[in-house]
């Protein structure tokens, strides 16, 4: 195998074993509390997305990245971890605008992947990353099932 199937094959793998612990593990026990509690252990896993800033790290990322895709991803992750902390925050004081903010965080934070997909494919940023090569093959596929479950919560319990 060559280091895009490499690649290809551990993400594929990460989305089927987060899957597998979201469904038979996660979504169970979450489903026993209410929304507002249910969301917020799903939400700090996003907190972490500031490690996405290490692709604006040469060292760490690669010297041959191209910027036109680390900036967007960088900092594509940061407002992503911005917005989960700020929805844990309004989450635990009950604000009044709460799921809308948790709707902008998710649908930002599922945008941001799918760019971050599309241009690290157009790119061949695989090939690329560097020591960040576990970032979309280990945590991405486990922040991508949570949004899914995100998702699912929100247009199941809307209230």
């Amino acid at each position: 195998m060559d280091s895009f199937q490499i690649f290809g094959l551990q993400v594929l793998l990460g989305f089927v074993i987060y899957g597998l612990i979201a469904r038979w593990y996660l979504a169970p026990r979450l489903a026993t509390l209410p929304l507002r509690e249910a969301l917020v252990p799903l939400l700090f896993l996003h907190t972490f997305r500031h490690l996405g800033l290490v692709f604006q790290v040469p060292t760490v990322a690669g010297v041959s990245l191209p910027p036109s895709f680390a900036r967007p991803a960088a900092y594509g992750d940061l407002v992503a971890a911005l917005l989960a902390l700020l929805s844990i925050v309004a989450l635990r004081g009950r604000w009044r605008a709460t799921l809308s903010l948790v709707w902008l965080f998710n649908i930002w934070g599922t945008l941001d992947f799918a760019n971050a997909y599309y241009h690290g494919y157009q790119f061949k940023v695989p090939l690329l990353l560097g020591s960040a090569w576990y970032i979309p093959t280990f945590l991405v596929p486990a922040l991508i099932v949570t949004h899914v479950m995100m998702f699912t919560m929100l247009v199941k319990h809307p209230r």
